[in-house]
């Protein structure tokens, strides 16, 4: 996967007969998918140009002129889709893609490092960071607020973490 691409949604199967299909979208204004001109496979060999035609349950139906059957479209269900970064806005100094945060050095506010962010989850309540690390038998997950993360330095490849009693492995 080039860092130069940010997953921003995934097929989720077809849509009707006509080839429309299902959308999942990951983007902050989740209706902005199709804003961001050809959108790629995660090796990068193919490409899609998508139009969302209106909002359905769980997502988005789009067109994509590279479907023309429902039974294509339904090929394509988990198929992630990552847009070129320089197609997508630039964030604010407090906002980050998650694929930046993914691989950073953790270290605690001690000056002890704790592990790498592994992942970055978020299940409605708000993102979580997934770190692990020696001696972690299980990830560990670190609500992404600046409480628990004060300092998130991309250009030295670090996040600082103030994490919850009791989240991290001692």
């Amino acid at each position: 996967m080039s860092e130069d691409r940010i997953c921003v949604g995934a097929f989720a199967g077809s849509f009707g007969v006509h080839g429309e299909v299902r959308l999942k979208s990951f983007c902050a204004e989740p209706e902005d998918i199709g804003t961001y001109g050809p959108l790629w496979t995660e090796d990068g060999t193919r490409s899609f140009t998508v139009a969302v035609t209106r909002a359905i349950k769980n997502g988005f139906a789009a067109d994509v002129e590279e479907v023309a059957t429902k039974e294509e479209a339904d090929a394509l269900k988990g198929v992630r889709l990552y847009a070129d970064r320089d197609a997508l806005p630039s964030l604010p100094d407090d906002e980050f893609y998650h694929a930046d945060l993914i691989g950073l050095k953790v270290m605690d506010t001690g000056g002890v490092e704790r592990g790498r962010v592994s992942a970055v989850h978020n299940h409605g309540a708000g993102d979580l960071i997934e770190v692990t690390g020696p001696g972690f038998k299980t990830p560990a997950l670190i609500p992404f607020t600046l409480v628990n993360v004060p300092t998130v330095d991309l250009g030295a490849g670090l996040v600082v973490i103030d994490p919850p009693e009791g989240a991290l492995p001692e």
